[in-house]
């Protein structure tokens, strides 16, 4: 018994290890607003529309994203990536961003005002 009990100690220090490397790892990550507004296309549809309300799953609101938290808008896309949060059109469109890609989309949307069309022509 002590045996299984040390294993899984074991295992949960090494993969608590293995989530410190990979916030480490985003963490030196440095976002740049300009390459970000390159790659907003895809929020730009949703996001960009003021008072915009998806249907599916549920009525949901969509959030205009212009002078939010570089730091939040980071961390938000990382969850949605990885599925901690549930929105299936957000987890499709993280799936294939880099960390240097949620990086430069925060550092754009954190670059603008709350009022912007976040336009990535601005």
């Amino acid at each position: 018994m002590n045996r299984i009990v040390g294993k899984h100690l074991v295992i949960a220090a090494l993969s608590a290890l293995a989530g410190f490397a990979a916030s480490a790892q985003a963490a030196d990550v440095v976002g740049n607003a300009k390459a970000g507004q390159g790659k907003v296309a895809m929020c730009i549809g949703c996001h960009g529309i003021p008072e915009y309300r998806t249907a599916y799953p549920e009525v949901y609101r969509v959030p205009m994203l212009g002078g939010q938290n570089q730091a939040y808008l980071e961390s938000a896309l990382r969850a949605y990536r990885k599925g901690d949060r549930h929105f299936e059109t957000m987890h499709a469109i993280t799936s294939s961003l880099s960390d240097q890609d949620i990086a430069d989309v925060a550092a754009y949307y954190a670059a603008q005002t709350s009022s912007s069309k976040n336009n990535p022509d601005k």
